[in-house]
């Protein structure tokens, strides 16, 4: 039932039920890659596009495909560049009882190891970020207990700081999904649907156990694993239907 969830939800379309603001907008004609299917980031010089079970490293300058993974993986879903590695979050979903990891892959090994296992993980984590002080993890459920997605702040040890569940204005837009990707952009949180081309702008709340709801933002990916573009100043995502990685400015 689950695997049939999966095929039927990759070839979904729709749009947000939110009013949506000016936000983000394609710029340039991106690059096909087979691999574009879960997430894609990005260095000066890199692109990195990871599939379920891949991560790749193109050059960016040329298009060319350097590199790919070798190692086993299951369900990786997005992609976090922070000091030279690709930090992946990675799952068994939809496979019970569910595990979680961050996966971490090596442009210069282009080895692909897990770096952090949670114990009884409360969900399928589906993407991870670094503030320079935290880590920031969100895990997922989907279907009829979608309102128990979590985002988990956590030491560089993986201790729990705090947790927070998702407005509900949010939960209720995500046609029973869940938020497949995040970033940090300035003190509030850029967040992707799961096949929606639409991001929440949210804040972590000084008091409180809820995400506060900003607002709904135009974007051209159509959900999935996002990241900042450190060379444009924008972001860089991917559209799974087409098999291409998609870069973004700020609408103006």
């Amino acid at each position: 039932m689950f695997s049939l969830l999966l095929l039927t939800a990759f070839f979904v379309e729709g749009e947000s039920k939110l009013t949506l603001e000016p936000g983000w907008k394609a710029v340039g004609d991106g690059l096909k890659s087979e691999y574009a299917t879960q997430a894609a980031a990005a260095t000066e010089k890199h692109l990195f596009v990871v599939s379920s079970t891949t991560v790749t490293v193109y050059d960016r300058a040329t298009g060319k495909l350097l590199a790919t993974s070798q190692e086993k993986a299951e369900h990786l879903n997005s992609a976090f560049v922070w000091k030279g590695k690709v930090y992946c979050a990675h799952s068994n979903y939809p496979k019970k009882p569910e595990t979680s990891e961050i996966r971490v892959c090596d442009p210069e090994t282009n080895k692909l190891t897990v770096f952090h296992d949670f114990k009884d993980p409360p969900g399928s984590l589906v993407w991870n970020i670094h503030d320079g002080k935290n880590w920031w993890c969100c895990f997922a459920h989907y279907q009829e207990d979608n309102a128990k997605t979590l985002l988990i702040k956590m030491t560089d040890e993986f201790k729990e700081v705090q947790r927070w569940t998702f407005p509900k204005k949010v939960v209720d837009d995500w046609d029973k999904m869940s938020a497949s990707g995040g970033i940090w952009d300035g003190d509030s949180l850029l967040v992707s649907h799961h096949h929606y081309k639409v991001l929440y702008r949210l804040k972590v709340p000084k008091d409180g156990k809820e995400l506060e709801f900003v607002g709904a933002l135009q974007c051209p990916f159509p959900g999935q694993g996002i990241a900042a573009d450190p060379k444009t100043g924008g972001l860089v995502g991917i559209d799974r239907g087409t098999r291409k990685v998609v870069f973004a400015e700020k609408a103006k």
